[in-house]
């Protein structure tokens, strides 16, 4: 009988350990859970609380964000990022990144938002959050000056196009029959096209027209533009409510007080916003 209570006893003492370390494990997940939505929800006091604001951006696509002559990273996207910086009382710090793995840099919290000229699509609204648009500007057809056979878009079916390969543009490209050619960004774009080692490339009309306006011997042209124009914003992790809203506040008090146009008409001569 004492062998019985003993193994009684030793039954139900292992129920009661195993369900105290059920309720501790789940208390465990909940606060790891709480932990994460906190994590996003205080993104934007982190942010102010190190005075510093992580921006992923290239570097290398003019007039956007870029490296001047004396190797000063600047452009239009880089003075307004770094506007907004100012506005939430913090400093900026770009991060570099080449396009096709600046997503990847977001993902992994690299930096807090990317300021590259990110067009608003729905499929990026899937997983990522948007500020309000900052920019509008429509694509553009570009190829060799002497090249007079590309008139149209639907002339680029089987030709080379440069293109970034996960951007608006080589979306475009492809969906027009053109053979992709990967370039890590702009300047590259328009180097292949200028020794004619490629056919074309769709890129961003601003884009062409600030480096025609710098460099107007350059053997390019633009010979077709689209009707439709694309909106672009910053662009971020999904869960940043909070530092999304300040980020848009202090783009509504830029545009309000005329320093939008101040930058804008810098880099472009007009205002760009629609």
């Amino acid at each position: 009988m004492k062998k019985l209570y003993t193994l009684l006893f030793a039954i139900v003492t292992s129920v009661f350990m195993l369900a105290a370390c059920g309720n501790s494990d789940e208390k465990t997940s909940d606060k790891n859970n709480a932990s994460a939505d906190k994590s996003n929800a205080d993104l934007l006091a982190k942010i102010q609380g190190k005075g510093e604001l992580l921006i992923g951006t290239e570097g290398t696509y003019p007039p956007f964000s870029f490296h001047d002559d004396s190797g000063k990273l600047t452009g239009f996207d880089v003075e307004l990022a770094e506007e907004v910086a100012s506005r939430l009382g913090v400093k900026p710090k770009f991060m570099e990144t080449q396009w096709d793995a600046i997503f990847g840099g977001l993902d992994s919290k690299r930096f807090d938002l990317i300021a590259n000229q990110v067009g608003i699509r729905e499929d990026r609204l899937e997983k990522y959050d948007f500020s309000k648009p900052y920019i509008s500007s429509a694509a553009v057809l570009v190829t060799n000056i002497d090249n007079n056979d590309v008139k149209s878009f639907e002339d680029i079916k089987g030709l080379q196009a440069a293109q970034t390969l996960t951007s608006n543009f080589g979306d475009l490209a492809k969906s027009y029959g053109a053979t992709l050619v990967g370039v890590e960004g702009f300047n590259q774009a328009i180097e292949l096209i200028n020794s004619k080692r490629v056919d074309v490339t769709i890129n961003d009309k601003l884009s062409v027209l600030d480096f025609k306006k710098n460099k107007p011997d350059a053997a390019v042209k633009i010979v077709a533009e689209a009707d439709d124009a694309s909106q672009s914003g910053f662009m971020f992790r999904k869960g940043n409510e909070t530092l999304i809203e300040a980020v848009n506040n202090a783009l509504n008090e830029i545009i309000e007080d005329g320093t939008y146009e101040k930058i804008s008409n810098k880099w472009f001569g007009e205002n760009v916003l629609e």
